[in-house]
């Protein structure tokens, strides 16, 4: 048979999978490859947000109200600070300058499937530790529990909001190494910015702490630790998260089909 005649018959490629579908499918495999490092994982981020409540209960006393408010939320998403943005941006790094970006780019599905697939999978697994960081801050400063639900809101918001970040600056970055330390730069960032109370920093350095997206999600978080939450602004705080998200997740979207078009 002719090329001519093999060409022909040859059937046309099949379509590129839509995104529901395919984040479904990413997801369930890095939840799978992720798991091996789950534990070290959950570990680390949870213990240290811990050390951070208690080396900050031995300087804020439970009748500040306020700043206790303040650490206990800003630790329990640090536990998504941690994953979100220190390890996406040195996963995506790491992917980049190996390679890795070529596996995908060989896939039939939409690059935002990809950077939403990888963040839902490792932000599950900081679920357990922000929920026990958040009841262990609670005990420690004598704050009510009954609110605590609402970290599985503060959680995908926030998480996802620093997840665009951590993809962004992985794959924008030059080499592997700069992309780690933009990582632990941007860690440093919702460390201090998160977790110090807002009323004991400068004015310039509040003005910077409202530019960190993970903020909103501490301040919603904060809030509901009072008697009568005022919902209306707690909703606002997580709709900011949502929208930041969106955005930082449309940037890294951008950023990985740059990466994998130079890959």
């Amino acid at each position: 048979m002719s090329d001519t005649a093999l060409l022909d018959e040859a059937q046309p490629l099949a379509p590129r999978a839509s995104l529901l579908p395919s984040l479904g499918a990413v997801y369930r495999a890095q939840l799978s490859r992720a798991r091996v490092a789950r534990i070290p994982l959950m570990f680390v981020a949870t213990f240290q947000s811990l050390g951070i409540l208690v080396m900050m209960r031995g300087v804020v006393g439970a009748h500040d109200t306020e700043a206790a408010r303040d650490v206990v939320a800003g630790s329990a998403v640090l536990v998504v600070a941690f994953v979100a943005l220190n390890l996406f941006a040195q996963y995506f790094g790491r992917l980049r300058a190996t390679g890795g970006l070529d596996h995908y780019a060989t896939l039939p599905v939409p690059a935002a499937s990809v950077v939403l697939g990888t963040a839902a999978a490792y932000a599950s697994f900081t679920v357990p530790g922000t929920l026990v960081t958040a009841a262990v801050g609670c005990a420690l400063f004598q704050l009510p529990w009954v609110h605590v639900w609402i970290v599985l809101a503060v959680i995908p918001l926030a998480g996802a909001a620093l997840a665009g970040v951590g993809a962004a600056l992985g794959l924008l970055a030059p080499k592997q190494e700069i992309a780690t330390l933009l990582g632990q730069l941007g860690m440093s960032a919702a460390l201090l910015l998160g977790v110090l109370p807002a009323s004991h920093m400068p004015t310039p350095v509040q003005w910077l702490r409202d530019l960190l997206p993970s903020t909103y999600g501490v301040e919603a978080f904060a809030r509901t630790f009072t008697a009568r939450p005022d919902w209306a602004v707690v909703a606002a705080d997580l709709a900011v998260c949502a929208v930041v998200g969106v955005l930082s997740l449309a940037l890294s979207t951008w950023a990985y089909r740059k990466a994998a078009t130079r890959a």
